[in-house]
This record gives C-alpha cells, sequence and structure tokens, in this order.
C-alpha cells in the first residue's frame, strides 16, 4: 500500500479501537433500552412480524439468547462485535464499487464516528442488521451490475442481492425500499442490459421467498403491524412545522452538524450529475427511494424517528469514496469528480463527530456527571437513566412473586403487569420463562397478543409494576383486586434518583 493507504488504514484501525474499547465498557455497564428490550423480548415469541417491526430482530435475538431472550451482556457482546465491523464493511463495499483504498479508508472513518453508526449499532434493535444487508445488497448488486450480464459473476451478484434485499425486509419495512432502488437500476440505461437476462428476476424471487412468511403473516392477520404503524399510533398526525424541525434537529444530532452538511453537499452533487455510470444510478436509487417514501411519512408522523431516514444516507459515502478526488481525464465519457471540500473540512467533520460520540458515552457511562446538571433536573427526560438499575426492579419483582405463591398457594395464577410496554419489554426481557407478563399500553400493542387483557384481568394475583413516569389507575383498571403488599423502590445513579418504581401485590376478591 502507498503512504497514503497505509495512513488512512492506520486512522480507521485506531478509531475502530476506540469504540471497541467503549464497547467493551459499556457491555459491562449498561442494560438494555426500553426498545432494545421490547426486541429482547420478541425472542420470547416466535412469529413471523410483530406490531412494530417483522420478525427477523426477533430471530436474531432468539439465537443470540440460546432459544430464550438474550441477557442484555450477551446481546451487546454480539452488536459490539457487529457496530465494530460496520465500517470496515462499508470501505470494503466502496472499494469494491471502484473507490481507491484511500477515499475507501476515509469513508470507513466517516461511518465509525457518526454517531448514528457509532452508539445507535450497540443497541440491539433492527437497524443492526438492516445496515448490514443493505449496504451488503449494494455491494453485490453493484457487483452485478458492473459485470457482464450473461457472466456467473452476474448471477451470483444477483442471487446474493436479492438474498439481503429480502433480508433487509423482514428486518424493517424501510428496507423494501431497497427492493425498489434496485428495480429501478435494472430498469434505467445504464442497467437495462441486464434486465434481458433472467437474473434480477431470480434474485427478486429469492428476496420475495425470504419476506414471505411476513406476508402471509400479516394477510393472515389483517395487516396489524401495518395498522399498527400507520393508524393506531398516528392519532395525532399531520403535516406540521414541528415534524419538519424534528427532522432537521434530528439530523444534526444524530449525523453530526458538520457531517450533515457534508452529506448535504454529496447528496447535491449525486442528485445533480448528468453522466452517471451503473453504480452511481444505483447509488442514486438506493438514496432517492427511501427518502421519497419515508421523509413525507416524518412529515406527516408526530412518532416518526429521526433515524428513519438512515438507510438512505448509507448511499452518501459510498458515492463520496467513488467521486471524491478522482482523477478524470479529458475523455468525453469520463466520469467527473466529486470536487474536495475545503482544506480540513474532513478532519474537522471527524473530530467534532467524535466528541459528540465520546460526549454521550462520557455520559451514560460516568454515573458522577448528573451531578452537572441542577438539583431540579426532572430525571424522566435522561434516556440513559433506562439503561440502569433493572436488575435490581427484577429482582424485586422476583421476590414479590415468590411471596405471592407462598401466600396464595403454588398452584395460584400469578401475573407481572406493567402499565406501559416500555415496563413492560424489561420485565418480560429480564423474566423470560419466569412469569408471564401482561401490558396496559393504552393503545394496543404485542403484549395484548402474548398475554390479552382479559386473561390477566382474571388472574388470581397481579404483581403491579409502575414507576414515577406513569400515572397508576389500579381503582379502573383492575376494579376486582385488593392491595395485598405495596413496595417503594428508589434507583440512583452518580448519587441522584434517576428513578422511583412502585411494586403492588393485587389479589383478586374471592381467590384464595
Amino acid at each position: 500500500m502507498t503512504r497514503s493507504e497505509v495512513r488512512l488504514a492506520t486512522a480507521l484501525a485506531a478509531v475502530s479501537a476506540l469504540m471497541l474499547g467503549l464497547r467493551v465498557v459499556a457491555t459491562q455497564r449498561v442494560g438494555f433500552g426500553d426498545s432494545e428490550a421490547l426486541y429482547a423480548a420478541y425472542a420470547l415469541h416466535d412469529q413471523p412480524a410483530y406490531l412494530d417491526h417483522p420478525g427477523f430482530i426477533g430471530l436474531l435475538a432468539r439465537a443470540i439468547g440460546g432459544g430464550t431472550a438474550p441477557t442484555p451482556t450477551m446481546a451487546h457482546v454480539y452488536t459490539t462485535i457487529a457496530a465494530t465491523l460496520f465500517p470496515l464493511v462499508v470501505a470494503a463495499t466502496a472499494h469494491v464499487l471502484g473507490a481507491p483504498l484511500t477515499r475507501a479508508f476515509a469513508a470507513g472513518i466517516a461511518v465509525a464516528v457518526v454517531p448514528e453508526i457509532a452508539i445507535g449499532l450497540f443497541a440491539l434493535t433492527p437497524d443492526l442488521p438492516l445496515a448490514f444487508m443493505w449496504v451488503g445488497a449494494l455491494g453485490f448488486a453493484g457487483v452485478a451490475l458492473s459485470s457482464t450480464p450473461t457472466s456467473s459473476r452476474a448471477a451470483v451478484g444477483f442471487l446474493a442481492t436479492g438474498l439481503a434485499l429480502g433480508i433487509a425486509a423482514s428486518t424493517k419495512v424501510s428496507g423494501a425500499t431497497l427492493a425498489i432502488a434496485v428495480v429501478a437500476t435494472v430498469a434505467s440505461k445504464p442497467g437495462r442490459r441486464h434486465a434481458r437476462t433472467i437474473w434480477p428476476y431470480v434474485g427478486l424471487i429469492v428476496a420475495a421467498i425470504v419476506v414471505a412468511p411476513v406476508v402471509f403473516f400479516e394477510a393472515r392477520t389483517g395487516a396489524t403491524m401495518l395498522h399498527h404503524r400507520l393508524v393506531e399510533t398516528q392519532v395525532t398526525a399531520g403535516v406540521s412545522l414541528r415534524n419538519a424541525a424534528a427532522i432537521v434537529v434530528g439530523q444534526l444530532a444524530y449525523l453530526s452538524p458538520v457531517f450533515a452538511v457534508a452529506m448535504v453537499y454529496v447528496a447535491s452533487d449525486l442528485l445533480r450529475r448528468r453522466d452517471r455510470d451503473v453504480i452511481d444510478t444505483l447509488l442514486l436509487a438506493a438514496f432517492a427511494a427511501p427518502i421519497a417514501l419515508l421523509l413525507p411519512l416524518c412529515l406527516w408522523s408526530r412518532v416518526a424517528e429521526p433515524h428513519w431516514l438512515a438507510p438512505a444516507f448509507l448511499a452518501l459515502p459510498i458515492y463520496a469514496a467513488r467521486r471524491v478526488g478522482m482523477r478524470t481525464t479529458h475523455a468525453p465519457q469520463a466520469p467527473r469528480a466529486l470536487p474536495r471540500l475545503t482544506p480540513g473540512f474532513g478532519r474537522v467533520a471527524v473530530a467534532s463527530s467524535l466528541a459528540m460520540v465520546l460526549a454521550v458515552h462520557a455520559w451514560v457511562l460516568i454515573p458522577g456527571l448528573v451531578k452537572l446538571l441542577p438539583a431540579s433536573a426532572d430525571p424522566r427526560v435522561d434516556i440513559a437513566n433506562e439503561l440502569y438499575g433493572w436488575p435490581t426492579v427484577t429482582r424485586a419483582v422476583l421476590e414479590a412473586l415468590d411471596d405471592a405463591k407462598a401466600q396464595e398457594g403454588p398452584d395460584s395464577n400469578v401475573v407481572v403487569v406493567g402499565p406501559h410496554w416500555v415496563i413492560c419489554a424489561q420485565l418480560h426481557a429480564a423474566l423470560a420463562e419466569n412469569a408471564s407478563v401482561g401490558c396496559a399500553t393504552p393503545i394496543p400493542d404485542d403484549f395484548d397478543r402474548w398475554l390479552p387483557r382479559p386473561v390477566w384481568q382474571r388472574s388470581d394475583v397481579v404483581i403491579y409494576v409502575t414507576d414515577t413516569r406513569f400515572e397508576s389507575h389500579l381503582d379502573t383498571l383492575l376494579p376486582d383486586y385488593a392491595v395485598a403488599r405495596s413496595q417503594g423502590l428508589t434507583i440512583t445513579r452518580g448519587g441522584r434518583t434517576s428513578r422511583s418504581f412502585r411494586i403492588v401485590t393485587l389479589v383478586r376478591h374471592g381467590s384464595t
């Protein structure tokens, strides 16, 4: 390798080692976030789809947990390895698609320090496998499209693309937008020569086979996932400036401000380019298709998350690696290079983004930093608090379960119930097969399928677990029950109260 290649490869290795170290420390200290706990709970229920997502994340969680819900430590060992490898996968894909090694390594560095990747992929969420399948599908499709249409290389490329597309769509519904992008590329002028062969269609058949269980499950259950996503959770939906501001602020936080500017610059060049080759066409489609479908949804929905748009941005560092600093000729067909940004821009982008990542890790991993906040600060707004304290709560709930069995008899029907899925998910993942968990979320959720409300509302004993985020209306929720025992539990972080729980044992009137 040249001196520049060695220097950038070393920088990528150094950044990867730093992030690996931070993730190893986090694995030893933090538990599941609330959404992570829900996906871990999916492992206890083998379904092709759930209300929030298709079923691949449940399959992955079950594999990590050896047939049951994984522990946070076990899950984060795997996510640590995967998140550390992902920037290397991006760099390799960029190089396979034509980027010189120096630019491929630079793309890997950029991806490694972007908060959305550096922090977000540590969590056991659908975004982790989706990121791998998205970049993998771009790489396989790029190889296929740049090969001779009738070659075995093209055939294998399209088959691998189909498999990656199927897994992507089985991980998140937004993964289907990448299939649209691949189809659009094959149908475009640069890719049309492949449309005359059988392999793109065989690849789509492979994708359809992989995603078929999700489609059949949705058809059999009345499209419950789509109804939940587009109807039940959208009662306050409507296009608004608030939603637009949330998108902008979210991208500034998730990408970091400097990288957000760079993404706009790169995306603008990609959209304006007139001399696109087939790889540029693929990357344009992979950016435009999800943006065209998901951006309007984010503008309309008040519950949209900034990371919904993230898959679209994965095409941009690969495109930039192919075009930034490219040597051009005066030949009419030579692809135009993307001009370099101002000197030092890349270093500023990496440094500022890495500073944000380090600050977030410090806040989460050094509990004493909460003392920097005013004493009057509301701990409910600090989402880092959800990562701590659940083992203590779980032990208290297990003790309450044992006490209830001792008092009411070993044959009594005892269930655990929470007021909202964020509590129910943490309890269900932690208790696993030790207890049945029901939930009283104001709108239907997965727990209504796993343990329907009419069932747990007739149990002999209910262990009700709540915290200060939620109001408890036990007199209306469980009117036929009397309070047998009640226990308060305070979780502290950095010497301050981070969460106050209440564990209430309720016995149904007339039960023995």
